[in-house]
């Protein structure tokens, strides 16, 4: 994709700035303007014993700008100054490859990581060269002494937008199917919500596979080390979409309180569900607006975000889950209005756990926002095996980037939640019959399975809450729409939150989703 980056897209990776290129066979000396570096063997075997064998030794953290280190005072609008030669870009010119161009160091991104070409098992160093790219003069990256490469991205063919990004820390994300970028998904997550650790990777080695890349990282944080292999693809027919395997394997340096495999980040600022706020003159602004879990024991559940007061974590505990991830359900342009962001494009990622991850939990943890710049939602497998120095954990795994997760099957999905003022609407406030401070929660679900049912069929709401009262339980056709709406009252919360639960039921079997929510005075 080809847009105006801002600073989100900064600090998250999704620039379509950046390039450096090499073409032909890898070998020492110079491709063009592409030097690389001498031959080494490599395989994801001897990648998992350097892991190894670095967790051993103390974390080496890397240095921190001078005080007069060009980075830091480098605008957004230096940074995009550089702009990278396309005729550059890794595989250029060749037939039927996968073409990569890279992302240069920039004041977010002040570490630099080691690229690597990789080819029949031999692996050589991408020099990082000024002449990759074009920039003024004077520009700041012309007199860093240690400049470097930051990350990568992935060419469409033509080179007119990119597929797949990798910049910053540990992040990753991809603009499939709609050409647009919008959540991403990290290498791993530790202490998220608490004084939080971003291990990040400092090596990629990039291997043509056919269909995409094989992308192999290492990561390194104080209390980790870790190996990945990422076989990264696009999806060919059907609604599109990009798809990565990938397998990490992790060596603990340290002890982690709060552990996140297969982490997810998304922004949300407020939806349909926020009630009377709105941020600016948009109805909705969100890349996601739902965590969408499928249990072990085949529940599915749809837990709708929302921008908290206060850092929240929510806990799913589970047994061998067989996916869970961050959805942007809402399509309708309608809903948002935005011709410049476009987040009725925002892709979906699901994370599908590849082999038995046994017991554990999907973790979800919101932080408050009052903007969309920042990427306030994140969902992580935490298992439940306690981490300690020498741990090892291996864990394989695929990401679906797309529209949605996996259908729901024989049971409808939510599509709406809805909050408001309680008791009966149409009519003065002290009419309403209602208790102070009650609300009204409106929950749309839709689905073949419901198409089928009459109003008074006993298709009925079943609802439950952890703290307060619940009144005014109703299920019901909404007329003009294949769409059914649970419908209740809740109120007396007595200033604690409450964790509240609805599906749709007939005859003992379950119609719907699982609906959970998170209700706060």
């Amino acid at each position: 994709m080809t847009f105006k980056p801002d600073r989100r897209d900064v600090l998250t990776g999704a620039l379509a700035t950046s390039v450096a290129v090499w073409t032909g066979s890898a070998r020492a000396g110079s491709v063009g303007a592409m030097a690389l570096g001498n031959a080494e063997a490599f395989s994801f075997d001897k990648l998992k014993e350097r892991a190894k064998t670095l967790a051993q030794s103390p974390y080496v953290a890397p240095p921190k700008p001078s005080a007069n280190d060009p980075l830091r005072d480098m605008t957004f609008d230096t940074f995009a100054q550089a702009v990278y030669k396309p005729e550059m870009e890794l595989w250029h010119g060749v037939p039927g490859a996968q073409t990569v161009r890279l992302f240069p160091q920039g004041r977010f991104y002040a570490e630099p990581v080691k690229i690597h070409v990789l080819e029949n098992g031999e692996a050589r160093e991408i020099i990082y060269s000024p002449d990759l790219f074009n920039m003024p003069a004077n520009h700041p990256l012309r007199t860093l002494k240690s400049a470097g490469f930051a990350g990568f991205r992935l060419m469409s063919r033509g080179g007119v937008s990119d597929w797949l990004a990798y910049l910053g820390a540990s992040y990753f994300r991809a603009s499939d199917p709609n050409d647009q970028y919008g959540g991403s998904a990290r290498g791993l997550a530790i202490n998220t919500g608490l004084p939080e650790e971003f291990p990040r990777f400092t090596s990629f080695w990039l291997e043509q596979n056919g269909a995409g890349m094989n992308i192999y990282a290492l990561l390194e944080s104080k209390s980790v080390v870790g190996a990945y292999r990422m076989d990264s693809r696009r999806i060919q027919g059907g609604q599109g979409g990009a798809l990565q395997d990938i397998e990490c394997e992790l060596y603990f340096r340290a002890p982690v309180d709060l552990l996140g495999i297969a982490p997810l980040t998304g922004m949300f600022w407020y939806g349909e569900n926020s009630g009377h706020f709105r941020g600016d003159w948009r109805p909705e602004v969100h890349d996601c607006d739902g965590l969408e879990m499928w249990t072990g024991a085949g529940e599915r559940i749809w837990r709708p975000l929302a921008n908290p007061p206060r850092i929240v974590t929510n806990t799913f505990s589970d047994n061998n889950p067989k996916g869970f991830g961050l959805i942007q359900r809402d399509r309708n342009f309608e809903n948002y209005q935005d011709d410049s962001l476009f987040y009725d494009r925002r892709p979906s990622t699901w994370i599908e756990p590849l082999e038995g991850w046994g017991k554990g939990a999907v973790n979800l943890v919101q932080l408050p926002t009052t903007n969309e710049t920042e990427d306030n939602m994140v969902a992580f497998w935490t298992p439940e095996q306690k981490v300690v120095a020498g741990s090892i954990i291996n864990k394989k795994y695929r990401i679906y980037w797309g529209l949605d997760a996996p259908p729901t099957g024989d049971v409808g999905r939510i599509v709406a939640t809805r909050i408001g003022l309680g008791g009966l609407g149409g009519r003065d406030l002290d009419l309403r019959h209602t208790k102070p401070g009650a609300r009204k929660f409106m929950i749309d679900v839709e689905g073949k399975v419901l198409e089928e049912q009459t109003r008074y069929g006993g298709t009925h709401t079943v609802v439950t809450s952890t703290r307060g009262t619940i009144s005014g339980v109703e299920a019901f056709p909404v007329v003009g729409t294949k769409r059914w709406r649970m419908m209740f009252d809740l109120s007396d919360l007595n200033g604690e939150p409450a964790d509240l639960r609805a599906f749709l039921q007939k005859d003992n079997v379950v119609l719907s989703e699982t609906w959970i929510y998170q209700a706060f005075p």
